[in-house]
């Protein structure tokens, strides 16, 4: 019986049984393939969202750092207008002068209505406006800004436009109407404060970056 089945050999595997056979080989390769894919789907990232890039990740905390620069200039211009107001009041106002180089600067408390260096008296309430329009236009440049001395500048400008905006409404003699305190007295020159000082550099800061080209998102362009 054993020297028959050697002769014989092993029957052959019949048809059924082998497209079964294929079917389970086709099924685990499949399955393979769906692993591997999801795998692929969760380091690409979710559905509709583009993988995020080395240099498209660097951005955005290059962003926040700019951001927090405005502030942090704004807030110091800011203080320290606001601490100089408060002195020139309690110490200076209603008293003579204090000469600084002689009569060529001096500290000297006045109230003005009127735009910086005392342009424009009988137009407060437009200035306050105005003001308050800058502050929410450096607000929005605020979203998209990558650019350090763009935010240095605007930072100049914001803390400006708080200080004497500050004045405009909490000072006498009403609010949006309030005179702005004012006491940097150069020779042959209007009289200014540290807030209009700091709006005036902060706008040559701006000229000077347009004239290179430079942008507030950090690109530069040429004409």
């Amino acid at each position: 019986m054993a020297e028959a089945e050697r002769i014989i050999g092993t029957p052959d595997i019949p048809e059924a049984a082998q497209t079964a056979q294929e079917r389970d080989d086709n099924g685990t390769q499949e399955r393979s393939d769906a692993s591997a894919d999801a795998g692929a789907s969760r380091d690409a990232g979710a559905p509709g969202e583009s993988p995020q890039s080395p240099e498209a990740a660097a951005e955005r905390p290059r962003g926040r750092r700019r951001i927090a620069v405005l502030f942090a200039v704004a807030a110091f211009a800011y203080l320290v207008d606001l601490v100089s107001k408060m002195l020139v009041v309690t110490k200076l106002e209603h008293h003579e002068a204090i000469e600084i180089f002689g009569e060529w600067l001096k500290l000297d408390a006045i109230r003005n209505k009127g735009a910086a260096f005392g342009f424009g008296q009988a137009f407060t309430i437009i200035f306050t406006v105005i003001a308050a329009a800058v502050i929410v236009v450096i607000f929005r440049l605020a979203r998209k800004l990558y650019s350090l001395p763009w935010a240095v500048a605007l930072g100049l400008l914001l803390g400006g436009a708080l200080g004497n905006l500050t004045d405009r409404i909490f000072r006498a003699p009403g609010v949006l109407e309030g005179a702005v305190v004012d006491f940097i007295a150069p020779k042959h020159f209007a009289v200014f404060n540290l807030a209009d000082s700091a709006i005036v550099c902060g706008g040559i800061l701006i000229v000077l970056l347009s004239f290179r080209g430079l942008d507030p998102d950090g690109t530069v362009h040429k004409d």
